[in-house]
């Protein structure tokens, strides 16, 4: 079943032309221009119940635009969207009883209040009875692990324990959707690895379809099985994190560290990236070539350590943003 179906949406935003100087006065009495900004230009694409969906895209590319028509804080120009089978422009308030956010970067709890009465206080929007929502905050403190802390202001809180409880808020009213947006910005690896656990949990445990936006790689790898990449408006690259890997990780880069300095013998597939002394960086593309071809260009008895590693995804990402790489279906 959908959770979100979206066709040919659209979002424009549209700003009068501004003059200085003389063209001021030129342009005085005449009609104004308007400049037409094409922030999602007909996107289609579905988001199954259950599923963890990476959308992701540079700065300025359309996803917030996208992710706010989602939810209904924006209407789009033009196009259909159903989330959890309502209309988010028509059926806002609905909506928002079965979706949660949490953003890396906008707090949405009151930071002079505990925890726990941010919760409260949460629990009274959403028309939750008091038995009902303290048995629920209770479950989720035990999930989340912020008993010990659930009774401090938030505003003494670390940044790792403040997302823990963020997360909490926006599962009080038990929604069947989440939006992520950024929200292990700034975070420690430890904290990180901690939130990206959790995250898993919730889908795991409550089967909440999470729609999930980051710049940081790790998190994509990690939790999405699927990822869609929007550039310019449109969508790039619409995959699955598997094949995403088997057509863009096809290269591996090797650092060679020899016992004495070599030329190495042209060979296609096989590029020197770079090379100081006895240390090579190479470059190997496995759809023309083989890791045995390689080492067919050293003398065993000269290599004293090697390393083999993928081409960095955020590499690889930053390539189909650039439109450099060709997408597969």
């Amino acid at each position: 079943m959908k959770a979100i179906e979206v066709k040919n949406l659209c979002k424009d935003f549209k700003t009068k032309v501004k003059y200085s100087g003389a063209e001021f006065w030129k342009h005085l009495f005449k009609k104004k221009e308007v400049n037409t900004k094409h922030a999602v230009n007909n996107i289609s694409f579905d988001v199954e119940e259950g599923e963890i969906l990476a959308f992701i895209g540079p700065n300025g590319a359309g996803k917030s635009t996208t992710i706010k028509m989602l939810t209904g804080i924006l209407y789009p120009t033009s196009g259909e969207i159903n989330v959890l089978g309502f209309n988010p422009s028509k059926q806002r308030v609905k909506l928002s009883y079965q979706i949660g956010t949490v953003f890396g970067q906008k707090e949405q709890l009151w930071v002079h209040l505990s925890a726990y009465d941010n919760f409260m206080f949460f629990g009274s929007i959403y028309d939750i009875p008091k038995k009902e929502l303290t048995e629920r905050i209770n479950e989720l403190a035990k999930v989340f692990e912020i008993t010990e802390f659930i009774n401090q202001p938030v505003k003494s809180l670390s940044l790792g324990q403040r997302m823990k409880c963020e997360m909490v808020a926006s599962l009080i009213h038990n929604p069947k959707m989440l939006f992520f947006d950024e929200p292990t910005i700034g975070l420690d690896p430890i904290a990180k690895e901690t939130l990206r656990n959790l995250i898993k949990k919730i889908n795991k445990e409550f089967g909440t379809t999470i729609l999930f936006t980051s710049h940081d790689v790790g998190d994509i790898e990690e939790l999405c099985k699927r990822v869609i990449i929007i550039n310019d408006g449109q969508i790039v690259l619409d995959d699955s994190m598997k094949n995403l890997k088997y057509h863009y990780l096809n290269k591996k880069i090797v650092q060679a560290n020899l016992k004495t300095k070599v030329k190495l013998d042209k060979k296609v597939g096989i590029k020197v990236l770079k090379q100081k002394d006895t240390m090579y960086k190479i470059e190997v593309d496995m759809n023309i070539t083989s890791m045995d071809e390689l080492m067919k260009l050293f003398n065993a008895d000269d290599l004293q350590d090697i390393t083999i590693s993928s081409t960095p995804l955020e590499d690889i990402i930053k390539d189909i943003y650039r439109g450099n790489t060709q997408t597969h279906d």
